[in-house]
Order: structure tokens, then sequence, then C-alpha cells
């Protein structure tokens, strides 16, 4: 219940931020409800497909991709107020990645799959909404560049995986992580935390 709530909070949120990205690049509405869905949604949905998972999550709930496109809709008319209060949709999004990577868990788990592959799911999950939007709206991917993303979505599964096999219920597992994913997305934020960079300089090559 409790995750159900955080994802439709979290995929709203994504939705809303979607929106803004395809007004920085003066698209329609229809443009506006794509972003809007492919932001929210589209990690789950490329999760699905990759795992051979069907119905896709949002076809067998399309209120989830009606509340996206409410959302992205929403977004235009008062987006003024959505960029003033950034900092609120940060935190969302802080804690609908530390859901979202859970939610990739345990669909992992409900396969059958192995560890591995349950993380994997975590993350397609948790990065790749945002990966199709800068994509989409032709932009270098945010998530690969700025403060720790991918690796807080893998850290959560690995705690989250690792509180189970230690026999830790899965409400407490689940709020635990949902927790710490969150503060060390927010830390990430605060202190700029970012992985070693890797640039590969050109100058000096035979051309």
């Amino acid at each position: 219940m409790l995750l159900s709530i955080i994802y439709v909070i979290g995929i709203t949120a994504e939705a809303m931020t979607g929106a803004l990205s395809a007004g920085r690049k003066n698209m329609d509405w229809f443009g506006v409800m794509l972003v809007a869905s492919a932001t929210a949604i589209g990690g789950g949905s490329v999760r699905d497909i990759i795992l051979g998972n069907y119905p896709l999550t949002w076809v067998q709930h399309p209120e989830f991709l009606l509340i996206t496109c409410v959302a992205g809709i929403f977004t235009t008319w008062v987006a003024k107020w959505v960029v003033k209060f950034k900092g609120v949709f940060i935190r969302l999004d802080a804690l609908g990645l530390a859901a979202f990577s859970i939610i990739g868990c345990q669909k992992g788990i409900s396969m059958g799959l192995h560890p591995g592959i349950c993380i994997v799911a975590a993350i397609i999950t948790g990065v790749f909404g945002g990966l199709l939007r800068d994509l989409i709206c032709r932009q270098a991917p945010l998530v690969l560049h700025q403060e720790l993303y991918a690796s807080v979505s893998l850290v959560v599964a690995g705690l989250y995986l690792g509180l189970l096999h230690f026999g830790v219920s899965d409400v407490i597992a689940t709020v635990s992580t949902l927790i710490i994913g969150y503060l060390l997305r927010m830390a990430s934020v605060r202190f700029k935390w970012r992985l070693p960079t890797f640039t590969l300089n050109m100058e000096g090559s035979v051309h």
C-alpha cells in the first residue's frame, strides 16, 4: 500500500518534470504528454519488455497513463509555480527513485529471477524514464552526468535484497530502504557527489 501511494506520487512528479523539459523544447500538448508519460512510466515499461513481463504496467492499469498525461498538461498551466518549488520536486524525485527501484526489484523477485537480474530490473525502473526523456528532448542524459542517480538505485536494490536475505520482514525492508535511498539521493544533491568521470582528450591525435 505504501509503495503504491509513493508510486502514484512519484509518477506524477516525474511527469511534471518531463513536461517542463518538453516546454523547454517548445513542444505541443501531444509532445508534452508523450515526454511526461515516457519520463514517469518509461522505466517500468522498458523493464517489463526486457523481462518479457506482459501486459505492461500501464496497460494493465490505464489509470497510470491517464495520471501522467493529466499531470503533463496541468504543468503547462502552472509551470512557473513548478519551477518556483523546484526543491519540492527534487525531494519527490528522490523518494520516487527509491520507490521505483524497490518496485523493479520486487518484479524480478516475483518472476523468480537471479538477484543480479533483480538489481538490473531495479536500475532500469528507476533510471530509464529520465533517459527516455532526455533522448526525446535531444539533450545529454542527466542521469549520466549529474549527482549520483543510477548508483542510488543500485544501492537501494542491493540493500533491499540483502535485508530480505537476512530474514527482515518485507515491510521493514521496504521502509528502511526507502529512507536510506531518499537520504542518499538528497545527500548527493546537497554535497554534489559524483562518480569519477572519464574524459578523452583527442588533442594531438593524428588527423
